[in-house]
């Protein structure tokens, strides 16, 4: 059994009210949200038409909304957390509301960006000097503009920007950019860079309970860790600071003494970066054997 004290933090942990996260409910961001925060340890129950996941081993829901909600749910106070991407955040947040960015995610990368019909010169933002540009990011845009100096004319739309300049509705768009697919497929090329886009953790002004902190705490440690491994080897004791060099992306290992041999120790390290079988290989060089890898699944620093 847990000792007392342990068991009174768990109970007070229990009795606050339920923490709240926001979730897209159907896009790019969905998937990999709900598997993030699975990952987190929570489980949950749901609907197949319902809009609100159910925590089932923690105080924690997680409410399937749209994503240009978010940032005006968390603050209103409707919930403590989020996940969205920073395009929207920095388009519908307002400073003054106190959602501030927690986290940065490792996924829904994209980038907004000027696109123009194939084909027409483009000398940089200069180009747009005069001319009627259709995104649905008008407060990003605008912001962009003003810091290049440039004077054009912001044409909002609620969506099918790729279409304005055949429809006539404005000369160049702005819009969201992955693969360029779409572009294309409109005649359309990207000339720069907006704004570089992925997922991101906001937080409410009220997101300070325990739970909160405990959530974003885990969230921060499951990503940490991503794409980490776990290294376990033999070193000889005169190889080790080649060795050391060789551990990509590792502080400081630890060395343990192995069992009747003086002039080798085991290495074990925590490394942040691919371990490619090159590495391996180069590790084998200097010395190393026993090499074992794993993976690595949450790590609280």
């Amino acid at each position: 059994m847990p000792p007392l004290s342990a068991r009174l933090s768990e109970n007070l942990l229990e009795q606050e009210p339920r923490l709240k996260i926001a979730v897209q409910k159907s896009g790019r961001l969905t998937e990999n949200s709900l598997h993030l925060l699975e990952t987190c340890g929570l489980t949950y129950s749901r609907g197949r038409d319902q809009l609100i996941c159910y925590g089932e081993n923690m105080p924690v829901d997680v409410l399937l909304v749209r994503d240009d909600d978010i940032p005006q749910l968390l603050a209103e106070g409707v919930c403590d957390l989020g996940i969205v991407g920073l395009n929207v955040f920095l388009e519908k947040s307002n400073p003054e509301d106190g959602v501030r960015k927690a986290v940065d995610m490792d996924f829904g990368r994209c980038r907004l960006s000027i696109a123009v019909p194939r084909g027409e010169s483009w000398d940089g933002p200069v180009s747009l000097a005069g001319r009627r540009i259709a995104t649905t990011y008008p407060r990003i845009l605008s912001r962009w503009l003003d810091e290049q100096g440039v004077d054009a004319s912001v044409v909002t739309l609620s969506g099918a920007v790729e279409i304005a300049p055949r429809l006539g509705r404005a000369d160049v768009i702005c819009d969201l950019v992955s693969t360029g697919s779409t572009l294309a497929a409109n005649d359309l090329e990207e000339t720069t860079i907006v704004l570089e886009s992925q997922a991101a953790l906001l937080a409410a002004p009220q997101a300070h309970s325990a739970w909160a902190q405990r959530m974003i705490s885990r969230i921060e440690g499951v990503l940490r860790v991503r794409g980490s491994k776990y290294i376990m080897l033999h070193a000889p004791r005169a190889a080790l600071d080649e060795i050391r060099d060789l551990l990509p992306g590792s502080e400081a290992p630890t060395l343990m003494p192995l069992e009747g041999l003086d002039d080798k120790v085991a290495v074990h390290a925590v490394c942040s970066e691919t371990v490619f079988w090159e590495t391996l290989e180069r590790l084998k060089g200097a010395g190393a054997t026993s090499i074992l890898v794993l993976p690595v699944e949450k790590m609280l620093a």
